[in-house]
């Protein structure tokens, strides 16, 4: 399982303020997450994306080894803004990699994309049939082997059809996965986020049980203006409210929305 986090502001926010700074922001979740239901740390990669002026693409800083070893990251972070910044640290499925081609959050294009969960012995399950779904322009872009990746791939083939509807392609990418999965007996948790710079998705959704935690927080004083999404609450802030299970969240800078999937 996965930690992530995502923002979307009014005033730019440094890296540092989510993803170091906080009481309980991703660096402490890399050692000592509260809420993962499977695993103990996430010390197999982290990954920070962010966009900037005038550049519709993004620009990602990702590495295979644990966010609290890598110095480097902890002298730009605090130099870095952004109005739109993903983040997550990782902890590898088993059976899968660790490599930085497994780390969120992954990029194509104007997009990101994180996702907090798994697809039950992937590899050996719902690997083969969920590429062999994939466009050929999809499928010539994976790089490693893990079901992230291969999820990713399948939502921009939905992005395709339309680019600004981010909520209707992950609600779709969750219907197309789970069917794929149900038909194998296989089960899936599939907490997925998708941003374009400008707005942002998010899933709850597990095929058995609850889904991986998931909480929103709007325009609080830790981030005021701004829009924040975790895996987990990043301070005690009590405006903090959970996302509820099995549901889509949309935000852009109009604000947000619920539905259920």
């Amino acid at each position: 399982m996965c930690r992530m986090v995502g923002y979307l502001g009014g005033p730019e926010a440094r890296l540092s303020s989510l993803v170091l700074e906080p009481e309980h922001s991703l660096l402490v979740q890399s050692y000592a997450p509260k809420e993962m239901m499977s695993g103990v740390v996430n010390a197999d990669g982290f990954g920070v994306g962010w966009y900037v002026p005038e550049d519709d693409e993004p620009a990602v800083y990702r590495s295979n080894g644990s966010l609290w070893s890598d110095r480097s990251f902890a002298g730009i972070a605090p130099k870095i803004g952004a109005r739109t910044i993903f983040a997550a640290v990782r902890s590898a499925t088993p059976g899968l990699p660790v490599e930085e081609s497994g780390v969120p959050p992954f990029s194509s294009g104007p997009f990101m994309f994180m996702h907090n969960g798994a697809i039950q012995d992937f590899r050996q399950t719902a690997m083969r049939p969920l590429r062999d779904s994939l466009s050929d322009e999809a499928y010539s872009g994976l790089l490693g082997v893990t079901d992230s990746e291969t999820i990713f791939a399948a939502l921009l083939d939905l992005l395709k059809e339309n680019p600004a509807d981010l909520a209707g392609a992950a609600s779709e990418t969750i219907r197309h996965v789970t069917g794929v999965c149900d038909g194998l007996g296989v089960e899936a948790a599939l907490n997925l986020a998708v941003t374009d710079g400008t707005a942002m998705a998010f899933t709850r959704y597990s095929t058995v049980g609850a889904g991986n935690s998931l909480y929103c927080l709007e325009d609080a004083g830790s981030f005021p203006g701004a829009f924040v999404v975790a895996s987990e609450r990043l301070d005690r802030d009590p405006a903090w409210r959970e996302v509820p299970d099995r549901h889509l969240l949309a935000v852009d800078e109009g604000g947000a929305s619920l539905c259920p999937l």
